[in-house]
C-alpha cells in the first residue's frame, strides 16, 4: 500500500491535494456571503460557516483514512465508493440538510448567481483527463468526466454573467443549464458504473484509481454536493418563478 495514487506522478496529487479541499471554502465562502446574517445574525452565520468547515474537512479525512485500507478500490459492482459514500451523502443533503431551517434561509437569501457560482470549481474535472494521460483511467471514462465538468464550469460564468446583468433571457437559460449539468454529473456515476461492470465482465481497465488516495475525494464528495447545489438552483428558480 502506498499513500499516494501508484499510477499519476507525486506532483500531480500533491497539487490536486492543495486544490480540492478549497471546494468546501469555497461553499462556506459564499453561504457567509450570501447575507444569511441579516436574518439570523453575525455570530450564528459564523457557526454555520464553521460547521460546513468543520464537517466537510472532516468527511475528507475519514475517506482518506479509508481509502488507505484499499477498501474502496475493490472492484465491484456498483463501485464501493458510491455505495458507501457518494450515496450516503446525498442522502444526508436530501432528507436532513435539505429539512433544517438553516438551509431553508440560506435558500431564500442566496443570490441565484451565487448558486452557479459554486459550479465553476468544476474545473477540477480536468484532473480526469490527467490521470488518463498517465493510463489511470479509462479514455470514455475519463473525457466523458473530465469534459463535462470542465463544460458545466465554463458555461457557469456566462450564465451568472447573465443573471448579474438582469438578462431577459438569464433565467430560461440558467433553467436549461441545470438541467445540462445535473445531467452531466449523473452520467457521470453511470460512466462510472459502466467501466466497471466492463472492466469484471472483459477484464478492462476499471475506475480504481479515482477510489485511490487523493482522488478518492472527487467521488466521495463532488457527485452528491454538486447534485444537490443543482437541486438548490432549481428550488431558488422556483422561489423566482413565485
Amino acid at each position: 500500500m502506498t499513500i499516494f495514487s501508484s499510477s499519476v506522478p507525486v506532483w500531480v496529487s500533491l497539487i490536486f491535494m492543495v486544490i480540492f479541499p478549497t471546494y468546501v471554502i469555497f461553499i462556506s465562502t459564499t453561504v457567509k456571503k450570501s447575507g444569511i446574517n441579516n436574518l439570523i445574525g453575525e455570530a450564528k452565520t459564523k457557526k454555520i460557516n464553521n460547521s460546513i468547515l468543520l464537517f466537510g474537512f472532516t468527511y475528507l479525512l475519514i475517506v482518506s483514512i479509508i481509502s488507505f485500507t484499499d477498501f474502496f478500490k475493490v472492484n465491484t459492482l456498483p463501485p464501493r465508493i458510491l455505495v458507501t459514500s457518494t450515496l450516503p451523502l446525498l442522502l444526508f443533503y436530501m432528507l436532513f440538510i435539505s429539512q433544517t431551517s438553516t438551509y431553508k434561509t440560506i435558500i431564500k437569501t442566496i443570490s441565484l448567481q451565487s448558486l452557479v457560482r459554486l459550479n465553476v470549481f468544476r474545473l477540477i474535472g480536468v484532473f480526469f483527463l490527467i490521470t488518463h494521460y498517465y493510463g489511470a483511467l479509462p479514455k470514455y471514462f475519463a473525457i466523458t468526466g473530465g469534459l463535462g465538468d470542465m463544460f458545466a464550469a465554463v458555461t457557469a460564468i456566462f450564465v451568472a454573467y447573465a443573471l448579474d446583468k438582469k438578462k431577459a433571457y438569464a433565467l430560461k437559460l440558467t433553467f436549461v443549464w441545470n438541467i445540462i449539468g445535473l445531467l452531466d454529473i449523473i452520467n457521470v456515476a453511470i460512466s462510472a458504473i459502466i467501466a466497471t461492470r466492463l472492466s469484471l465482465t472483459t477484464g478492462s481497465q476499471s475506475v480504481a484509481e479515482i477510489a485511490s488516495f487523493p482522488f478518492v475525494w472527487i467521488p466521495a464528495l463532488a457527485p452528491a454536493t454538486i447534485i444537490f447545489i443543482h437541486i438548490s438552483i432549481f428550488r431558488k428558480l422556483m422561489q423566482k418563478n413565485k
